[in-house]
């Protein structure tokens, strides 16, 4: 079935000045722009409309001062999805518009590829799909072991079924240090695009026990029934999290200028 082709679509990029490991990260610097900036500009590649929604006037401002549109928010949200529910309801004020679906864009990574954003919107075509996220195929070799970068498994029409930090499946005829080059697993790509009403729904929901267990909000809303439609990036993302990896982003910058 075909998905309603005049969807209103809003890139929201959630971001706060507080951060444990890396405080004032998306006022950063690399190169001539803040990392906050370069998100902007790459997320406006595919989409009309994007805000950043924040709850801190010194990214406000500075959004503000490069062209962007920005939008204050609550600073008490737990996670970057609760922040977009409530940015997506004063940005439906603010512009008189009814947006259809949100993409909740990554406020850390600052190459993020117009096409990925393209591949969630795609997912949409389709009535039925109200969640959709990226994920990415790994190549023999790869380290699949990193807590950090977790892994899902999937149903053969492309839902997810589980995320998890711990390597799933589990080879079990093979030794560990063998099993990426007998299994294409899936890495979870952080970038998540919801209908609004769903995005409302799944906000109110108290956190669930493999929530907690993991860390992955997502597993929050596969306990409570929500399908979650996976689409295939050949691209990884570079998330910034520490002052050691804006380094290496500056790094990257220098190579692909």
């Amino acid at each position: 079935m075909k998905g309603n082709p005049h969807n209103i679509f809003a890139g929201i990029i959630p971001a706060r000045y507080a951060s444990s490991r890396f405080p004032g990260k998306p006022l950063a610097m690399i190169g001539s722009k803040t990392m906050i900036q370069r998100v902007y500009e790459q997320a406006s590649r595919s989409l009309d409309l994007v805000y950043v929604a924040t709850d801190d006037m010194r990214i406000y401002n500075a959004v503000k001062n490069f062209g962007g549109k920005a939008i204050m928010t609550l600073t008490t949200h737990l996670s970057g999805t609760d922040r977009c529910s409530e940015a997506v309801t004063k940005i439906n004020l603010e512009t008189g518009k009814n947006i259809d679906i949100v993409i909740n864009i990554q406020g850390d990574e600052p190459f993020i590829k117009p096409e990925q954003i393209n591949l969630l919107m795609e997912c949409f075509t389709s009535e039925d799909v109200v969640i959709a996220t990226l994920i990415r195929k790994t190549e023999p070799g790869e380290d699949i072991f990193n807590p950090n970068q977790p892994k899902v498994i999937t149903a053969m029409n492309g839902d997810a079924i589980y995320f998890s930090r711990s390597v799933i499946p589990y080879i079990r005829d093979f030794a560990q240090n063998d099993w990426s080059k007998h299994f294409a697993f899936n890495k979870h790509i952080g970038l998540y695009a919801y209908r609004t009403d769903t995005l409302k729904k799944i906000t109110k929901l108290p956190r669930s026990p493999l929530e907690i267990a993991e860390s992955l909000e997502q597993n929050r809303w596969l306990e409570n029934g929500f399908r979650i439609r996976t689409a295939v990036t050949k691209w990884e993302t570079i998330g910034i999290d520490t002052p050691d990896d804006l380094e290496k982003a500056k790094q990257f910058l220098e190579n692909i200028i």
